[in-house]
């Protein structure tokens, strides 16, 4: 049975992935007051049409003026960049880490059957 992941998260891993959650959290919140202030839609509308754009979906509705237009251009490419950027610098050590683990067990398995040839031959 795999260990259980909390027990495999080191401290680092653990801040690193505080800081990637607080960068997403930032970028929503000011997409979210952005998108109110500049193109006068509901702070639902406006967390909706922000969580869209940050995760790579695109506008869900047509905006209707030219400075909420350039807003979206300018956010989404900000946020689909912040998303995955820190993601990455969150998440990426740990699937090393655990990738690195699981060649050195296959590589391991390998070196344990080409024994076991050997000594049949």
């Amino acid at each position: 049975m795999p260990p259980r992941l909390g027990h495999r998260l080191t401290r680092t891993a653990i801040r690193r992935l505080f800081w990637a959650i607080l960068g997403i959290g930032f970028i929503l919140v000011l997409g979210t007051v952005g998108f109110h202030l500049v193109a006068g839609l509901s702070p639902i509308d406006s967390f909706y049409f922000e969580s869209m754009l940050a995760t790579g979906q695109g506008p869900p509705f047509a905006l209707t003026t030219d400075g909420a237009k350039v807003f979206a251009s300018i956010m989404a490419f900000v946020s689909v960049g912040s998303v995955v950027s820190t993601l990455l610098f969150a998440v990426g050590p740990v699937v090393r880490r655990f990738w690195r683990e699981e060649v050195d067990r296959i590589e391991e398995g390998a070196r344990t059957i080409e024994r076991e040839l050997e000594r049949h031959l």
